[in-house]
């Protein structure tokens, strides 16, 4: 899908223009789920509900677990109430548990409903675990039998199904609780009465359900199995941890990183609205601020050596600081969406729009904001003025940089996440400086 999914968001986003809007969409939907999951997070809202339109209403479900937070909770607030009884239906404990985080408590309560006993009762039991707990996302199908059965039985249990990535039984004592682990393949060609646990594995690492989902997931990847055991402290079952989700919560854990250093969420959506996406990076611009002008009262130290230009030296640091970390947010999203292959030059123009705009948001606040400390500090109007508006200048031309820098990288095959930062901060330094103090020189000499 990597490589087909410049071409798909090509094809809907000038769908329109060709008048094969209901075609695209049918191609769209005929799409894997994951693969549908990708290219709607990659549209532009618009573009976005369209394509949704056409989903068929059984794969919904499946498309809304696939994505991430932001992109997913768009689809949901525009689908109908009417259509959530077809959506959620044979809906199961582990997707409710994906989706419940996004949904109103009534479609969390509409789809509880949908549920059979068994599925409300391991939706509850992993609903008392936290979602940074592995109890929270374990798998409620593992193999398990009794202490005493035979290989007759372990036959009996394999030809009525196998979950994914199963390749061992769990089998427990009359309380429930985890004794040993056979392996399928151990199994097999012997005589029915040969007793299962004289075929137990010596050494099989368990996993208690309070454990953090991480250290459990890593301990799945190293353990040569395809899953684990999971238990409560009496040390009873209560489940399995198979290698495709412990890599899939790796990964969302690797991810929330990368995007951590930015001050970013992972579930950033390219698209989402101007405000909620200036919301969402304001917090870490405002803790950003502070060390800017930590480090702007240390070169104030110097006030008597720089004289008539002291107040424009103590004041440097924040525009460049501030534009510096405004870039490196966009940088941050984009180099994602092309490492994902959901940047492309067919809708990398209303990405550079939404973050020009997004630049636009935040420049004026936080100008604003050292505006008013620049005239308190130094009583002196005019000198708030000119930093009030190299601070707007400089987060909007770091939003562009953060798109066109990345962009530009790809396009001559350099690693965007290797370099993109350094061009980045050379680009908003240099405006950040010549913007105030070209301002200062103008108004203030």
């Amino acid at each position: 899908m990597a490589e087909l999914l410049p071409e798909l968001i090509e094809e809907v986003v000038s769908a329109p223009e060709r008048g094969e809007q209901d075609n695209v969409v049918a191609l769209v939907a005929a799409q894997d789920t994951d693969d549908v999951a990708l290219l709607l997070e990659s549209l532009p809202l618009e573009q976005r509900l369209k394509v949704w339109e056409g989903i068929p209403k059984r794969r919904r479900l499946d498309v809304l677990v696939a994505m991430r937070g932001d992109p997913r909770e768009t689809l949901i607030s525009a689908t109908d109430i009417s259509e959530w009884e077809a959506i959620f239906f044979e809906v199961d404990a582990e997707q409710l548990l994906e989706l419940s985080d996004s949904l109103p408590n009534a479609l969390v309560d509409k789809a509880l409903d949908a549920m059979d006993k068994q599925q409300r009762q391991y939706f509850t039991d992993a609903s008392q675990f936290s979602d940074d707990e592995i109890g929270h996302w374990l798998s409620q199908d593992p193999l398990v039998l009794p202490l005493n059965a035979k290989v007759r039985d372990a036959l009996r249990l394999i030809r009525r199904d196998v979950p994914t990535h199963a390749d061992t039984i769990f089998l427990v004592n009359r309380a429930g609780q985890f004794s040993e682990a056979v392996k399928l393949t151990n199994v097999m060609g012997l005589p029915e009465h040969v007793p299962l646990v004289d075929l137990s594995e010596e050494v099989f690492d368990t996993i208690n359900a309070s454990d953090e989902l991480t250290t459990a997931s890593l301990m799945v990847q190293r353990s040569g199995f395809a899953s684990l055991p999971v238990v409560d402290e009496q040390n009873k079952v209560l489940g399995r941890l198979d290698v495709s989700t412990a890599s899939e919560l790796l990964n969302e854990f690797y991810e929330r990183q990368i995007m951590a250093t930015a001050g970013m969420d992972e579930d950033e959506d390219l698209f989402s609205s101007v405000p909620k996406s200036a919301k969402n990076r304001a917090v870490w611009l405002g803790i950003n601020l502070l060390t800017a002008f930590l480090a702007s009262g240390f070169i104030g130290m110097f006030e008597a050596t720089l004289q008539q230009v002291v107040a424009l030296a103590v004041l440097m640091p924040i525009v460049a600081s501030m534009g510096g970390i405004a870039g490196s947010q966009t940088l941050t999203l984009m180099i994602r969406g092309l490492a994902l292959g959901q940047v492309t030059g067919s809708n990398v123009k209303a990405l550079l729009k939404k973050e020009l705009s997004v630049g636009g948001l935040n420049g004026v606040v936080w100008a604003l904001v050292i505006g008013c400390i620049a005239y308190f500090w130094f009583s002196d109007a005019m000198l708030g003025l000119v930093i009030c508006l190299a601070i707007l200048l400089n987060i909007v031309a770091a939003a562009a940089a953060g798109v066109v820098v990345p962009m530009v990288l790809n396009k001559f095959n350099i690693d965007p996440a290797l370099s993109g930062s350094v061009i980045l901060t050379t680009v908003t330094d240099i405006v950040g400086f010549v913007a105030f103090l070209g301002l200062g020189t103008l108004f203030l000499l």
